[in-house]
C-alpha cells in the first residue's frame, strides 16, 4: 500500500483540525504581533501546538493502517499511540511557555492595542475551533456507532469519547480546550481593556496554560496505557460475545481476551460447540464464526479455539 493510500485512511478529524489550526495560528500570530496582547500570544501558541500535534497524529493514524508483516504480525495499530504521546510532549512544552508568559504579564502588566483586531480574531477562533469540535463529536458518534442526532450528539460524544480512537479523542479534547480557551481569552482581553486591570491579561494566559497542562496529563495517561496494551471496553466485549453466541452451533464461551491496539481490536477466544460434531464440522463452524467477527471493521484479527461443550454455562452477561 502506497503512502498516499495510507494518508487517505488517516483520521479525518485530525486532518481537518490540523488545517483549521494552521489558519488560526497565522491569524492569531499576526494579531499578537500587532497588539502585544499576552493572551493572544498564548492562544497563538495553543493553536500552533494543536496544528503541529494534529498534523503529526494524522500521519501516525495513517501509518497505523499498514498491513501486518512477518516481523510485525499484529500490525501497526499502536503506532498512533506513540505519535500521540510525542504530541503530548509538545503540548506540555507549550503549556509551560504559556504559564511562564502569563506570570510575566502579571508581574509587568501592559496595555494591549488594537482591541477590535483582537476581538475579531478571537471570534474567528471560536468559530473555527467550534466547527472542528463539532466534527470531532460527530466522528466520536460514528466510531462508537451511535445514532444520536441534534443536541444529543454533544451529550453522547462526552459520554462515549473514551471509546473513540486515540486521534479522535486527541482532537476532541484539544479543541474542547481550544474553544473554551478562546472564550476565556476573549473575556480576559475585554476585561483588561475596559477595567484597566491589565494583569487580567496575564491571568487569562495562565489559565489557558493550566488547561493545556490538564489535557496533556489526561491524553498522556490514556495513550500510555494504550501503548502498553489495554483490554477492550466492556461494550466492545459484549458486542463480540453476542456475535460469537449468535451462531446456532456455539453454546458457550469458555474464555475470551480482547486487546485494543490503536482503533483496532485483537480477539482471542475459546468457544464451546454443541456435542456430537465431527472435527471437520467443528472446523467449519470455527472459520464461520471467525469470518463473522472480521465483518466488524473494528476487529483487526480473531484467533479462536474450539471445544466440545461441558454443559456448564461459563460466559455470563454481567449486565443481566
Amino acid at each position: 500500500m502506497s503512502f498516499i493510500q495510507l494518508l487517505k485512511k488517516g483520521n479525518k478529524s485530525s486532518g481537518i483540525a490540523a488545517i483549521g489550526n494552521t489558519v488560526l495560528t497565522i491569524a492569531k500570530g499576526v494579531a499578537a504581533a500587532i497588539s502585544g496582547s499576552g493572551t493572544m500570544l498564548a492562544t497563538t501558541l495553543h493553536s500552533a501546538a494543536d496544528a503541529l500535534n494534529q498534523g503529526f497524529v494524522f500521519i501516525g493514524s495513517a501509518l497505523a493502517e499498514k498491513e501486518p508483516t512477518k516481523r510485525f504480525p499484529t500490525g501497526f495499530g499502536r503506532v498512533v499511540n506513540l505519535f500521540v504521546l510525542v504530541a503530548v510532549i509538545v503540548i506540555a512544552i507549550m503549556a509551560y511557555e504559556t504559564i511562564h508568559k502569563g506570570w510575566e504579564l502579571i508581574q509587568h502588566p501592559k496595555e494591549s492595542t488594537n482591541i477590535l483586531l483582537n476581538i475579531s480574531i478571537m471570534l474567528l477562533a471560536i468559530g473555527v475551533d467550534g466547527f472542528i469540535l463539532v466534527k470531532a463529536m460527530k466522528e466520536i458518534n460514528h466510531e462508537t456507532r451511535s445514532e444520536a442526532k441534534g443536541f444529543s450528539i454533544v451529550t453522547t460524544a462526552f459520554k462515549n469519547n473514551g471509546l473513540a480512537s486515540p486521534p479522535t479523542r486527541l482532537v476532541f479534547y484539544e479543541d474542547l480546550i481550544a474553544t473554551f480557551g478562546a472564550l476565556l481569552a476573549l473575556v480576559s482581553i475585554l476585561l483588561a481593556h475596559f477595567t484597566g486591570f491589565y494583569f487580567l491579561d496575564g491571568v487569562g494566559t495562565i489559565l489557558i496554560g493550566l488547561l493545556l497542562t490538564g489535557i496533556a496529563v489526561k491524553i498522556g495517561y490514556e495513550n500510555t496505557i494504550g501503548l502498553i496494551g489495554v483490554a477492550a471496553p466492556k461494550i466492545v466485549e459484549d458486542r463480540v460475545a453476542n456475535m460469537i453466541l449468535s451462531d446456532p452451533d456455539v453454546v458457550d464461551i469458555l474464555d475470551m481476551r480482547i486487546l485494543q491496539e490503536g482503533r483496532r481490536f485483537h480477539v482471542e477466544s475459546y468457544i464451546e460447540l454443541r456435542a456430537g460434531l465431527s472435527l471437520a464440522d467443528a472446523d467449519d463452524i470455527k472459520f464461520r464464526v471467525r469470518d463473522l467477527l472480521l465483518t466488524d471493521t473494528d476487529i483487526g484479527d480473531a484467533t479462536l479455539g474450539i471445544l466440545e461443550t461441558d454443559n456448564v454455562q461459563t460466559w455470563k452477561d454481567e449486565d443481566k
